[in-house]
Formats: C-alpha cells, structure tokens, sequence
C-alpha cells in the first residue's frame, strides 16, 4: 500500500492506493501550520479509518512539503555560517545585475539580507583558477583558525564555496574535513558537492540555502517519523522533489533544497500521465488550492524541467518543474484599497486557520471561497458532509465589502470572482501566449480543492478546450506523488570548445557520473528492472551567456563515436527555440547525468454509475449566472458512468471538490473517468 500525502496553505490532502486490489481512498483534513507533522499525522489516522486498514499495512509514504519553501519565504531558517576563498566575502550582497523592473522598481525595491550574513562570512587564503589548478595553495593553519572562531560563534549549519570548486574540490573537502574533526556537531554543506556547476553566485546561494533550510528540515522530519511511529507506521518516508522525482527522508534532510518546489510537482506529474492516457498532447496543469494557483504547460506527454527557480528574491540553481505560481487561491483574501476605493483580492490569504469566515473558524474577512458560497456554487455541506458551511456569515462578510463600492451582495461576489480568475487567467498567459503558444489549442486540467470551481470560467476566457476534471482533482497532487519515479541528477562542469575536441574525454566524464548514478539507485533500494539512466549535454555557442541541454541517446554514448549528430541536434532546438542558428564554434558547458528508478503506475477503474439520470441528482439549489438566479442541479459525481452527459448550468459534488458547470456548456465522462466540458457551440 502506497500513501500520497500533499500538505497545502489550507487542507492536507492523502491518497491511499492499494496495489492488490487497486482500490484508492482518499481524505482531507486541516493544515497545521505551526507544524506539518500534525496535520499529516491526523490525515494518516483518518485514512487508515476510511480504508479499514491498521497503519502497519501502509508500505510507503511519499510526502511533498513545503517546509523549506515557507523556511525561506518567512525568513525563518538557520543561521548559517560561509566560507568562501579570500576576497570573495561580498559574493552574497553583489548578487547579480538584476532590479525588479525599470527605474521605478530599482528605487522601490527592499533588497532582502542575505542567507548569510557578512558577520558569519570568513575568507579563506587559497585559489583555484578554472580548470582546477592550485593558483594558491590552502592555509590550513589560517583555516583552522578562521573555523573555530565561526563555528563558536553559534551558527546552526556551514557552508563551503570556494572559487572554481567544481572544476577541483580538493580545497572545500579538506575545510570540511577539518569541521568534522573539531566541530563535528555543526552540518556542512560543500558548493561541490550541492551544486558542482561554474557561476559564482548560483553556486554560493543555492549551497547557502541548502544549509539555510537544513536544520529545519531535519527537525520536521524527525517530528513526523516520531509522529507517523506513534500512529504504528512503520512504512519507508520518501519526499518529493522539485523536478517530480523522490528522494529518501535521509536525503532530503542532508540536501533539502532539492525540496523548493515540493508540493507543486505532485500535480504536474499527474498532468504528464492524465496527457498520456487520455490522449490530449496539450494541456495546461491548474492547480488551484486554498493560498495559491500553480500553472504549467504539458506537450507531447512531457513537462519542461528548468534549471533553476527563485524562492521569494532568491535564486535556487536546483532541477525543477516549471511552474508559474500566483497569489491566488480558495483562501485568498477580498477587500477594498483605502488608496484608490477598489475592490481588490489576494495575495493575503485567510490559510488553515482562521481560514475563509464561511468555515466558522473565526475567520472575519471574506476570501474566495465565500464569495464561491454566496453564489450558490459551493454547497452548504462539504467532505462529504463532515464539513458544515455558514452560508449566512459568508454572506454578511461579502456584504460588508458590496457596501463600501456600491454593489449587492451577488454582484460583490461576481467581482471577487472575476478579479480572482483575472489574476490567475494572468498566469496562465505567461505560460502560454508569452511563449508563442496559443492557449486555444490546449486543453486545461482542473485540480486543487477550488481548480473545478474556475475552471470552466477561465477556458471560457482563454478558448482552452477541454477543461478536464480528473477523477480525485482535490487530491491529484497526492496522486501524482504516488506516481513520481526516483530521481536524481548528476552534473559535471566541462568548458570546453568543441572544435577539436577529442569525444572520448566526454565519454569518459559520462563514465563518472553513470558510476556515481548508478550507486545512487542502489542506495534508494531501486531495482536494476525499475532503473534507467538518461545523458544531457549542456551546449552553448561560444560566447553565449547561457546554454541548450540536448539529449544524448544511450545507444550514442554507448558507441563512444563523434559529437557531430549531438551538435546537428544543438542546431536544430536553438533554432526551434531562438529562431536562428549561428555559423559559429559551439562550446561543451556540462555533461548530466539523471538516474529513474520507476515506480508501479496507479490503475484507476473506470466508474460505472447509476444508469438513472434522475437519481444522479441530490438537489436543485440557486446559482447565480448571468446577473441572475437559476435553479440549479446538484449532481452527484459518483452516480455518473461514462458517457454519461450533463448540460450547464450544474454543480457537480464529490467528497474532494465540487465543479461548476456553466450555461452553454455541457459535461461528459471518458473511458478513464474523466469529466470533460465543452462550448456547446463545440457540441456533438
């Protein structure tokens, strides 16, 4: 039995998957913010309950956190020690030459402190020149001085980045080594190991962001095993990565900056597979939750994995998924500007708790999700039914908000709805019209708790056909965690021109790190049936700033030949990408290395339904479409089969979310149990 567990701004999504029966349970419970581990714990508890299992059945857990995210974005981390080659201390305050915008947001912008500060930053007397040559031997005596005044100074975790480590990291290891023997209590990070690539900056924040959030991390992770042994759990804990791949409880806790981007990935590799199956080569992920929305682009089957993120105004050079997020959620916040007397909503949000005032939380400001209540769109019972909603205290508190602009209490709600979908609609243009890609010819993926509630209103304003509503989208991410492989990557700085460049020094380097891959893998316990290995080149034309990855085929290096198709390839993506190529050198910048370990995929059985259309519905209830209110159906999602069809306007529940179906359109289900909603414009 495997366990997905996804803990959002507001809700703590699990999915249960019983591979011998290929049965799924799924539940939601609070989110405990001031600490997780709650919050997965009861999640853990009630699932168990739901399933009729004892919590020992459970065989493995994979969790996606946000812990070093919010550690970051709050400011809260360790306090983080830096040691970097003399006359280098400054690498963390000079950054890079970037402003938020043009003049006007150079002069307003707060400039965050750095992850470590000056006071805990020592130069240390040694030099490496690029290609790894000692141009200045290491001061051990000087070193060891310069440690043991940083380590007593009281600093929860160190790091190590020396100029041009990840060409020679004999200088970082022997400055660890010398921790070790006299400070052994204090964790070190080295910039050779996190991030062994060439760019000064990227290396030295992303090494101090990993010991930033390192100390935290191990403590949640010991909270929640602690918690998970209390229950009588005794499965293995895997956490998700940023790029959608898994990584060890022990992993993650010595490298949780591969973590960033942890709760996101969940949705998007569902995505990838929900693209695969059901046929759709083009579609966009929406994931809309309780605090935020997280959209991204699926093509072919295949999500695009960059290189590098930012975690509030700090760069993180790790793999991710690509995705953009906004604040925008179920939770976020209305209210009216003193300044200028408009209605505005989010980024604050009402979280877990107190949460939106129709959860009778104590909530007092209106959020989304109200506004959601008062136009008939949500029920009055969620969950369900173990969740009530105070219809009428939602209503007060939008009201409130009406007043101050002069709307009804219908037409406050249409506002913060349409201000909410604008702000999202925003993010999803990002992704697709500023790329040179054209939203109406994909179809978009509605998940989240609230992801069905917009859905349909956001591909009425984009064109993007169809929405798609998967069978558990209030839990996908946890789905999606279920269905994530091992991954890891492994990467080698190589500067090299290409121009008579001799393939078998690649090769070799390729050798390397298919070594360190492959003793990768064994170390997560991954079967030699469930593993694969996949090469990257990273390419560049000479004095470019920045470089293509291209694929390189296992056959290719197996055969040790030449570079001349790779490069045939680097010329054909940089056109595809840049629209030109250029009759200039090409430059070798990196070589990777991604070790996959597979997981068993999660078979869902298609649904059956009821076969009587007139007991599919619950009950007729009011909604507000079109300035005005229309009886509405509320369907009851369980009791539809495929090929099953209902026309808009209609509410259509389950325990994890509820869809709205607009007028002018209409719902079908598919052979996977997928709900399906077009224009009836675009009608059989």
């Amino acid at each position: 039995m495997r366990l997905g567990v996804d803990v959002g701004g507001t809700f703590t999504d699990l999915l249960l998957h019983d591979e011998k029966t290929q049965r799924t349970f799924q539940a939601k419970t609070p989110s405990t913010p001031e600490d997780q581990s709650i919050g997965v714990a009861a999640g853990v508890k009630l699932i168990c309950e739901k399933a009729g299992i004892s919590p020992s059945d459970i065989d493995l857990i994979l969790h996606g956190t946000t812990v070093a995210t919010n550690a970051v974005l709050e400011g809260k981390g360790a306090r983080v020690g830096l040691l970097v080659t003399e006359g280098f201390e400054y690498t963390l305050h000079l950054a890079k030459a970037w402003t938020p915008g043009p003049l006007f947001g150079w002069i307003n912008m707060d400039k965050p402190d750095p992850l470590a500060s000056l006071a805990d930053t020592r130069g240390i007397s040694e030099r490496m020149n690029a290609r790894g040559e000692v141009v200045k031997p290491l001061d051990i005596d000087g070193a060891t001085k310069l440690i043991d005044d940083l380590c007593s100074s009281g600093i929860e975790a160190l790091t190590i980045s020396l100029m041009h480590s990840y060409a020679n990291a004999e200088h970082e290891r022997a400055l660890r080594d010398i921790v070790a023997a006299r400070h052994p209590n204090i964790p070190v990070s080295l910039s050779s190991d996190i991030l062994p690539e060439f760019r000064e900056y990227d290396r030295a924040i992303t090494t101090v962001m990993n010991d930033y959030v390192r100390p935290i991390m191990r403590r949640y992770l010991t909270r929640i095993e602690d918690r998970l042994k209390a229950e009588g759990v005794r499965a293995r804990l895997h956490i998700v990565r940023s790029d959608g791949g898994l990584m060890s409880a022990a992993a993650a806790s010595e490298r949780p900056v591969h973590t960033v981007l942890s709760g996101p990935a969940g949705g998007v590799t569902s995505t990838v597979m929900l693209s695969r199956r059901s046929g759709f080569s083009k579609l966009l992920a929406f994931d809309m939750g309780g605090t935020s929305t997280d959209v991204s682009v699926i093509i072919d089957g295949e999500a695009t994995i960059s290189r590098s993120t930012e975690v509030g105004m700090f760069p993180a050079k790790v793999p991710t998924l690509d995705v953009r997020s906004v604040g925008a959620g179920g939770g976020s916040i209305a209210d009216v500007s003193e300044l200028t007397g408009s209605l505005r909503v989010g980024p604050r949000s009402a979280g877990a708790r107190p949460g939106p005032v129709s959860y009778g939380r104590g909530g007092t400001e209106p959020a989304v999700s109200d506004a959601n209540v008062v136009l008939g769109y949500l029920p009055p019972l969620l969950l369900g039914g173990d969740m009530k909603l105070d219809v009428d205290a939602a209503r007060v508190a939008v009201a409130r908000v009406g007043e101050a602009i002069g709307l009804s209490p219908e037409d406050a709600a249409k506002g913060i709805i349409d201000i909410a979908n604008e702000v999202m609609l925003g993010a999803l243009r990002v992704i697709t019209v500023q790329r040179g890609l054209d939203p109406r010819e994909f179809g978009i993926v509605a998940f989240g708790g609230a992801g069905p509630l917009h859905a349909n209103a956001l591909a009425e304003l984009l064109g993007c056909y169809p929405v798609l509503v998967p069978p558990n989208p209030g839990v996908l991410c946890a789905l999606g965690f279920l269905e994530a492989d091992f991954r890891n990557e492994f990467v080698q700085t190589y500067i090299r021109s290409t121009v008579g460049l001799d393939p078998a020094t690649v090769w070799s380097r390729f050798g390397e790190l298919e070594a360190k891959a492959k003793i990768w893998l064994k170390e997560q316990e991954v079967t030699a049936a469930d593993a694969s290995i996949h090469y990257t080149l990273d390419l560049r034309y000479e004095q470019q700033g920045f470089e293509v990855s291209v694929d390189v085929s296992p056959a290719t290096v197996a055969a040790k030949g030449s570079l001349d198709a790779i490069l045939a390839d680097f010329h054909a993506i940089h056109e595809r990408l840049y629209g030109v190529r250029f009759h200039v050198p090409v430059e070798l910048v990196a070589l990777r290395v991604v070790a996959r370990g597979a997981t068993p995929p999660v078979e869902e059985q298609a649904p059956t339904g009821s076969g009587d259309a007139a007991s599919r519905v619950i009950e007729t209830r009011p909604a507000y479409f079109d300035g005005k209110w229309v009886d509405t159906p509320h369907i009851d999602r369980s009791r539809l089969g495929v090929g099953d069809r209902v026309d808009g306007p209609a509410i259509i529940r389950q325990y994890d979310t509820t869809t709205v179906l607009l007028p002018g359109h209409y719902a079908e289900v598919d052979t996977h149990g997928n709900i399906l909603i077009w224009p009836v414009s675009k009608g059989l």
